[in-house]
């Protein structure tokens, strides 16, 4: 067999870096958890026609051909998922008899994308989605609880570099065009989608859009931007807003709701850690009704919103009942490979073993095993010498991996163990012997992230 070329957009981790990945997603679960959030895994496939009902991702969606074609119930066809939302919404409407709500659930999976590949955009990758859903009603405390979640867990991964959550309301924008006189609602989404390019486009390009694109005037065109270059740390935002002379009740509504959010997150700022109205915010999406998220790393805002999300009112629906819900969600993926190229992030060993138990030679590996199991039994990761070489060797192997510790047996039947970092030899029972708790399992390295991205530019 030829040596395999890699698949462009779908990332594979060593071990070292894997491991930085389930700690990531046993942090996010423990946050979530302590939130009251069930977890959930919604399949893979969805039918076609569901995928693509909120807009044109058909060059996004994989086909699974042999489904595709021979389709038992029906379907126009099937496809992977290409974000955790649209499975979500089917998952309620199926189970809603069955589900308690609001119901609040997480959900971390793979999901499939057929964009080109770059750096932190990926044709399979992990997420990480929280949602509150209600049935006919959710009220806006959830809005400001999912906001809440999220920044705590995000708070809780200390290698991550410090990070912006941004956010607006959707009512703010809509109502505030309205004010101006853009009045219909397709006027309004054109209008927000010219918007939305702030973060990758030069304003006075973003004003030509609006002006031969979106079809407003020139004056009409100055003060939406001028809306849009309002940023907040707290809600001083609101005056800023009330001066530019603007009136509607649905502004006033987007502007309440905005205050309330970012007053409720003022206790959880940090000097990593902020949450701030940015009224650029827009979100393409034709679904967002309210709150809407983007998230940046301080650092890689070259990766754009790495956890974004919004209010929809109307996103699950049987013709009886609707189901809001307000939701976000993290780009795992688009964080650690990114990291992980960029800084070296990973763990401190190649493999879970605090403890590589030597062999003195094959007829006494049985010994060893035992000794092994003994350990395992009281939680200490362990694996044996795969070799009964020299103990010189036997000691390289586990530097190589990264194993602290190596467990000799002596002639008299006592043992020891050896830190082989600083060289100190002790002796140890094991039925008692323990490394210290920071060995025990792998730990997260954090590189100097500053050298590294220096020398990428």
């Amino acid at each position: 067999m030829s040596k395999p070329t890699p698949l462009s957009g779908f990332p594979e981790l060593l071990p070292e870096q894997r491991f930085v990945e389930q700690q990531v997603v046993d942090t996010l679960r423990r946050t979530f958890e302590l939130h009251g959030f069930a977890g959930i895994e919604t399949r893979a496939v969805e039918p076609l026609d569901q995928l693509l009902r909120k807009g044109d991702t058909s060059k996004e969606v994989y086909l699974l051909r042999r489904l595709h074609e021979e389709s038992a119930e029906g379907h126009a066809g099937l496809g992977l998922h290409f974000d955790l939302t649209v499975p979500f919404a089917r998952y309620v409407l199926e189970n809603a008899g069955k589900l308690e709500f609001p119901f609040r659930r997480y959900q971390i999976q793979k999901v499939w994308r057929g964009e080109r590949p770059q750096e932190g955009r990926y044709r399979e990758f992990t997420q990480a989605d929280i949602d509150i859903v209600g049935r006919d009603v959710l009220p806006f405390h959830h809005d400001v609880e999912v906001t809440r979640v999220m920044v705590d867990a995000l708070s809780r991964l200390t290698f991550l570099p410090g990070f912006r959550l941004q956010v607006n309301n959707r009512k703010l924008i809509q109502g505030f065009y309205a004010g101006l006189g853009i009045a219909s609602g397709d006027a309004t989404d054109e209008v927000m989608r010219v918007v939305d390019k702030l973060d990758k486009l030069p304003v006075d390009r973003v004003r030509s859009m609006l002006v031969e694109e979106a079809g407003v005037d020139e004056k009409t065109a100055d003060r939406v931007l001028s809306l849009a270059t309002i940023r907040a740390a707290d809600d001083s935002f609101v005056e800023a807003v009330r001066a530019l002379g603007v009136e509607h009740e649905l502004l006033d509504e987007g502007l309440a709701e905005l205050a309330e959010l970012v007053t409720a997150c003022a206790g959880l700022v940090t000097d990593r850690v902020r949450v701030e109205a940015d009224l650029s915010i827009a979100r393409g999406l034709d679904y967002y009704t309210g709150t809407v998220f983007e998230t940046r790393l301080d650092g890689y805002e070259s990766l754009g919103s790495i956890c974004s999300g919004g209010r929809y009112d109307a996103l699950a629906s049987d013709g009886r009942t609707t189901y809001p819900g307000v939701g976000i969600s993290l780009g795992l993926s688009r964080v650690l490979v990114t990291l992980a190229s960029r800084t070296g992030l990973a763990a401190d060993r190649k493999v879970p073993s605090a403890v590589l138990v030597a062999v003195t030679d094959e007829a006494s590996r049985s010994d060893s095993e035992a000794v092994a199991t003994a350990l395992r039994e009281r939680g200490i990761p362990c694996e044996v010498s795969a070799n009964a070489q020299k103990f010189g060797k036997q000691i390289r192997y586990a530097e190589r991996r990264g194993i602290p510790f190596v467990w000799f047996a002596q002639e008299d039947g006592t043992h020891q163990a050896k830190d082989i970092r600083s060289g100190e030899q002790v002796a140890a029972d094991p039925a008692a012997w323990s490394p210290p708790e920071e060995d025990l399992r792998p730990r997260v390295l954090r590189s100097s992230t500053t050298d590294v991205q220096e020398k990428k530019q």
